[in-house]
């Protein structure tokens, strides 16, 4: 467990990336976290790998983290991250991901 910082907020793209992976892999340690997140998402170890390639797959991480208040300060804690710089990583992944929708 890291302290909790005052770190700048991962507002930027490659900082929200790296937050998802963070939580990904936070989900990761706890088997009953990993399962319940897999269960919710429609995923399994078949093709959880081919899903993290998915733009939206780490939007979606973070969603789900950030949707739960115990797990989120429990992540935030762990990054020695405040819980609303995950919050800001997760609208950062949306609003990139809205605009590359745009684009199209």
């Amino acid at each position: 467990m890291r302290p909790e910082s005052n770190r700048p907020h991962p507002t930027t793209e490659a900082h929200a990336a790296k937050s998802a992976i963070a939580a990904l892999g936070f989900l990761a340690e706890d088997p009953e976290r990993l399962e319940r997140f897999l269960a919710l998402s429609g995923l399994g170890p078949h093709n959880l790998r081919k899903a993290a390639a998915e733009p939206s797959f780490l939007a979606a991480v973070l969603d789900y983290v950030a949707g739960d208040e115990k797990l989120l300060i429990a992540f935030a804690t762990r990054e020695g991250l405040r819980p609303e710089a995950i919050v800001r990583a997760r609208d950062a992944l949306e609003l990139s991901l809205s605009l590359t929708l745009h684009e199209s």
